[in-house]
């Protein structure tokens, strides 16, 4: 909206011109969301406890957790409102990538807020059934836009390797649906201590302002050997919105939580970097990247299906956080380190943009 308005003017004051680069922008989107969540996060809070949406806490969970119940929950929505409300502002909405990777943030932001408010106020949240089918219809929606709408072409990229570009033909859609379903699904699962989710997602994110930066540069992506995406650079000011909007949320989400995310948050964000990734076509650099993501996951994995062929657990509990809980770890220390490791991962990720 700001470069729709502005940028026009480059032609009389040269100020202007500074809009034309998307560096600039994805800063300015960074701080206008990190802006936001701090001007609406005291009000967000204050009003989900008027409206006593607070968390019920599972039984299933360490006992230590009871003192978190009735906390306010679904604060996701800060985080959804600086997100689409700065890449509303700051981006090129000539694009069409953008208005993608908006209507997947949003559909499964509305996904989420149905689920968080039937655990409120019924106590349980959608069927596991009617939320996959959901979330496959809409990645289903997606990957058919990218196909008809954006001549989208079938090849997947593998990081460390030239010239491994396999045209995976209509098994490609198959292919977005599972990238999309798991990897919303997975930052949910992570979604289990205080701030554990977002510093992660906030890395992820980073990196791929910085991947889709260079894959929408033709110059760039020629010189690094990565796929070309002509627009895709715009997606580098939604990467930066959501991290500047994860630092504005993580101000009250850090240990001891005023606010959780809810799965208005973990599912929409999951998704928003799961179509970030495709678009790029870094598909396999987000499971890189990503890796306490796909960690989480596959321990709840593993413990199901080790519990139901030999009836033993490999983890003390599953998700994966909540085994160190019950080994002793304070909560704080798990955190930390699952964003450490996340760091690490995201060091090795973007080394594989080289190493070709």
């Amino acid at each position: 909206m700001i470069y729709h308005l502005f940028y026009p003017l480059h032609t009389t004051h040269i100020a202007f011109n500074v809009l034309k680069y998307i560096s600039f922008r994805a800063i300015s989107a960074t701080l206008t969301a990190l802006l936001i969540t701090f001007i609406l996060g005291p009000w967000l809070i204050k009003k989900l406890k008027e409206l006593q949406i607070g968390q019920r806490v599972r039984e299933d969970v360490p006992a230590r957790h009871r003192a978190k119940e009735g906390t306010p929950t679904m604060g996701g929505t800060l985080i959804i409102i600086a997100v689409i409300g700065s890449t509303l502002l700051w981006s090129n909405l000539t694009n069409l990538y953008v208005w993608l990777v908006l209507f997947i943030t949003s559909a499964y932001a509305l996904l989420g807020f149905v689920d968080d408010y039937r655990k409120i106020k019924r106590g349980k949240g959608v069927s596991g059934r009617a939320k996959l089918i959901f979330q496959t219809t809409i990645a289903l929606v997606a990957a058919g836009a990218l196909f008809t709408v954006m001549g989208f072409n079938h090849h997947l990229t593998f990081p460390f390797f030239k010239y491994l570009h396999p045209d995976l033909g209509l098994f490609y859609i198959i292919f977005i649906i599972f990238i999309l379903v798991g990897t919303s699904n997975a930052v949910n699962l992570t979604d289990g201590l205080d701030g554990l989710a977002i510093g992660p997602v906030m890395i992820t994110a980073g990196t791929f302002a910085l991947v889709t930066y260079l894959s929408g540069h033709a110059q760039f992506s020629n010189y690094l050997q990565i796929p070309y995406t002509s627009g895709c650079g715009e997606l580098s000011i939604f990467c930066g919105a959501i991290v500047g909007a994860g630092l504005g949320f993580l101000w009250f989400n850090t240990y001891p939580a005023q606010i959780f995310m809810g799965d208005i948050g973990s599912l929409s964000l999951g998704g928003a970097l799961a179509m970030v990734a495709i678009i790029a076509k870094q598909e396999i650099f987000l499971a890189i990247v990503g890796g306490i993501f796909v960690i989480e996951t596959l321990s709840v994995i593993i413990q199901v299906a080790v519990y139901q062929t030999k009836r033993k657990r490999v983890f003390k509990m599953a998700p994966l956080h909540h085994h160190f809980e019950l080994m002793g770890w304070v909560e704080p220390k798990i955190i930390v380190r699952f964003w450490i490791v996340t760091i690490i991962l995201s060091l090795i990720a973007i080394s594989t943009l080289k190493l070709r």
